[in-house]
């Protein structure tokens, strides 16, 4: 997590093992054209995960001028659907992507099941009547050898027979399945005659119900590389144990083109959960708000949250890629949409816990109009104006009764600094019958006023604040990590570590003309961080705000 800081709008062309690759590849003449792809299972949305596998993909093929295909890998029915699908797209398009060629698994059903003919021709594989716990119990383990099937050595027109008859529907699920013959005292388990074709009786989203059997994804994913002329097939490091595999269904299937895979280190990042089956369960569980709540490392949840693909993209740049695994501070990612939006956003103001504060000696009915840059970093973006009155709203913890030492904000008799406005002192203190401060009347120096070149004395506070009567009823919703402990005790569900304190709402104010705000418009509050207008919650009675980051963070890279 150590290196060059890449710019956010720059592509990067530093080194990594896969990039050298295909480099050399090209260079030799080993390859004319460099075919990648992006072969997501459309059974759930995509997450930050994915990200740098769409990165990868795209950019090495943009890079050396070749060609990317987003691929649907829907070979299982029972948990795929079209809204997943369309997710997807979505997804790399927003990240800033465009494929070059669209495919499905499932267009190729036909010819899978030509080639797997061709294996059981061959002698290479066979139906076998065994439960999958049959199978699995004589697999056998790293150490021994598994058991062969007593179905092993069917004649080649049986298992002919039985695969055309488990396609038209004869048999139930599970009742049988294809297997291919290869060893099964092979030191790698992958090759001890693995599945090939299972029964599914279920409706596809894409086939519908022209097909009852269904191929396993590690003999449909090698074929499907093949028939798209895929160069450079990239991939995470579990599936290195498959490479065998992969390899020995493009040679015995007779694939007109010989694809290669490659391995590189998945994503980990700290407090995030990376498996597609447990953020399914949190949707199903109603854990979050769907797919897209801001807590969640979906792609859709991170753009809702107001993470922006150019942040996105960088950090993904500035991970690199390796061989080797490794956990990544999610403050890396914080780092990078803060280095986005510093130039970006608008600064503005917003109170989340408000509390009234009425200057006494400010005159009644009378508002002006104060000047406010609307990014100090960057002069482009301009200046506002915003409103200042009798009324304004503070942050509730800028006061307190008794304040500690070295505390420089409200208390009673002190004097602080208006942002872009005026200095006030609090000369009165308003409690309820509980004894909660419900006002503060204070009074401000009109020879104070910001920009007028006062050079009198000084105060050590500045506050932020909102006025009164033209301020926007708000919703802030302040986000932690989902996770508040990643291990799993025996016993215990990852469901069992949430964080409950991972998502604080609060009800304040922000300045007069955030009422304009469109969801997915992103602020800087000041001294409160970085907000994204919700997209889906927000109306225009309410919008609601997201913080995406706090201001600031002791990660550096």
């Amino acid at each position: 997590m150590r290196g060059r800081l890449v710019t956010l709008e720059t592509k990067t062309s530093s080194s990594n093992f896969i990039r050298n690759i295909v480099s050399e590849d090209l260079a030799s003449g080993k390859v004319k054209e460099i075919v990648t792809r992006f072969p997501p299972e459309p059974n759930g949305y995509l997450h930050i995960g994915h990200a740098k596998s769409i990165c990868l993909n795209f950019e090495l093929a943009d890079e050396f001028k070749g060609r990317t295909n987003l691929r649907f890998d829907d070979t299982n029915p029972v948990k795929e659907d079209v809204e997943y699908v369309e997710s997807i797209k979505k997804d790399v398009e927003w990240l800033g992507f465009k494929w070059d060629g669209l495919y499905f698994a499932s267009n190729y059903f036909g010819e899978m099941y030509e080639r797997a003919g061709l294996l059981i021709r061959k002698g290479l594989a066979y139906v076998d009547d065994q439960t999958a716990d049959q199978i699995r119990e004589t697999r056998g383990t790293l150490t021994s050898p598994g058991q062969e099937s007593p179905y092993r050595n069917r004649s080649v027109e049986e298992n002919l027979d039985l695969f055309r008859r488990m396609k038209e529907g004869e048999f139930a699920d599970g009742e049988k399945v294809l297997r291919a013959k290869i060893d099964m005292a092979s030191p790698n388990v992958n090759l001890r005659d693995p599945i090939l074709y299972r029964v599914v009786h279920a409706h596809h989203h894409n086939t519908g119900d022209a097909w009852c059997i269904y191929p396993m994804y590690a003999f449909a994913h090698p074929l499907e590389d093949a028939i798209e002329g895929v160069t450079h097939s990239i991939c995470t490091l579990e599936f290195e144990d498959q490479r065998p595999f992969y390899d020995w269904v493009i040679r015995e299937c007779e694939m007109p083109w010989t694809p290669h895979q490659y391995e590189f280190a998945r994503l980990n990042l700290t407090n995030t959960v990376m498996s597609k089956r447990k953020l399914k369960l949190l949707v199903d569980e109603k854990k979050v708000d769907g797919w897209d709540d801001p807590r969640m490392p979906t792609i859709s949840g991170l753009r809702r949250k107001g993470y922006t693909p150019e942040a996105i993209r960088a950090f993904c740049r500035e991970i690199g890629v390796a061989k080797s695994y490794g956990v990544v501070d999610e403050r890396m990612l914080e780092h990078f949409i803060r280095e986005d939006l510093k130039l970006k956003a608008l600064r503005t103001m917003a109170v989340l816990d408000p509390l009234k504060v009425v200057i006494t000696n400010y005159p009644e009915g009378e508002t002006e109009w104060l000047d406010a840059e609307n990014n100090p970093e960057n002069p482009e973006m301009g200046h506002r104006k915003i409103p200042f009155s009798r009324e304004i709203y503070i942050e509730r913890d800028d006061y307190m009764d008794n304040p500690p030492p070295k505390y420089f904000r409200l208390f009673p008799g002190n004097e602080v600094r208006l942002k872009h406005a005026y200095f006030i002192k609090c000369e009165e203190v308003v409690h309820d019958a509980d004894g909660n401060v419900v006002e503060l009347r204070c009074t401000y120096d009109p020879e104070t006023k910001s920009g007028s070149g006062f050079a009198g004395r000084k105060v050590k506070g500045t506050l932020h604040w909102v006025e009164a009567s033209q301020a926007v009823p708000a919703e802030f919703r302040l986000y932690e990590p989902l996770i508040s402990d990643e291990s799993e005790d025996e016993g215990q569900s990852f469901l069992d570590h949430l964080n409950p304190d991972s998502l604080q709402v609060l009800k304040g104010f922000v300045e007069a003309e955030m009422k304009e705000a469109a969801g997915g418009d992103k602020f800087q509050f000041f001294r409160h961080g970085y907000f994204n207008v919700d997209p889906k919650d927000s109306t225009p009675e309410l919008p609601v705000f997201n913080r995406i980051v706090s201001l600031k963070s002791s990660f550096s890279i």
